[in-house]
């Protein structure tokens, strides 16, 4: 499959545009900020800007690591920008989150990865707007737990760390990254934080089937995942990997219910799903679960 080639009806997104989009757009310039939800070309960026959310990305938009689905530019990144939280902060405020996510690309060439940076901005927003909820998506840091630590001690609502595929299909989607890593980050901030709600996200379409999805579901809540996503992966571009197959809304539905028999907090699951999609709504329903007597 090409990125040209028709996409099935159920893949239908807002084309982006609007007064509340362009004043979005406008203040992210202003502030000098980045979004994953431009720089990965996120097909919910019209509803999500038009609702005055967006998902900060932080470190710069320059990723040390290529993975083959995801369009953020790769290369060798320069320094560190030690003023970024305070914008981030700033401009939460402005737009009066109640709820806010912060990602960032991989910084293999730092020693803790943005750790530190990632602490910084929740100690800002917190400064600037004390009723803000902040859920964090974070890389996997190469393994190094002392900069998990700093992540998790400066407490954020949600802790996201994306597994994106099953263990089979990881040499080729996630070259750099390792799929036991990626449980036991899950498993450590459990370890570090028993009470901090944790998440984690998927993409079907690169070549999977449906028992090795489940299989990683049930992997996950083993490692102490409560909250979890599930969408379909979209080609960027011809550079990146061709989708496979496009799920069917039904086929998202049963990916929902074995969720449910694992014991997800919550299980968000649907074509245009996203890791931060109805962020807040998930974060607000593993505040009121009451685990089953």
């Amino acid at each position: 499959m090409t990125v040209h080639e028709r996409k099935p009806e159920w893949i239908r997104a807002k084309w982006p545009g609007g007064e509340r989009f362009m004043e979005m757009k406008r203040l992210l310039r202003e502030q000098d900020l980045h979004t994953v939800c431009e720089e990965a070309r996120c097909p919910n960026i019209g509803e999500c800007f038009n609702s005055g959310t967006a998902t900060f990305m932080i470190l710069g938009d320059i990723c040390t690591r290529a993975c083959g689905f995801c369009d953020v530019t790769s290369g060798r990144p320069i320094g560190l920008d030690l003023l970024e939280p305070l914008r981030v902060a700033r401009t939460v405020e402005r737009l009066g989150l109640d709820y806010a996510v912060i990602t960032s690309v991989n910084r293999d060439d730092i020693d803790d990865g943005g750790a530190s940076i990632f602490a910084s901005c929740l100690r800002a927003i917190r400064r600037q707007t004390p009723a803000c909820q902040i859920e964090v998506l974070i890389p996997d840091f190469e393994g190094n737990w002392d900069a998990l630590r700093t992540v998790v001690e400066a407490g954020p609502v949600v802790l996201n760390h994306n597994t994106e595929t099953v263990p089979r299909l990881y040499s080729r989607v996630r070259p750099k990254g390792r799929y036991s890593r990626s449980l036991e980050l899950i498993r450590r901030v459990k370890q570090i934080d028993p009470a901090m709600t944790t998440k984690s996200g998927v993409m079907v379409g690169l070549g999977e089937v449906f028992e090795e999805l489940v299989q990683t579901m049930a992997d996950l809540r083993e490692h102490g995942c409560d909250l979890l996503t599930v969408g379909q992966y979209l080609r960027p571009s011809p550079k990146h990997l061709p989708v496979e197959r496009y799920w069917h809304p039904d086929e998202f539905a049963a990916i929902t219910e074995a969720g449910n028999r694992l014991g997800f907090v919550h299980i968000e699951a649907g074509p245009l799903v996203r890791s931060s999609y109805h962020a807040g709504e998930q974060s607000r329903a593993a505040l009121e679960f009451v685990p089953r007597a």
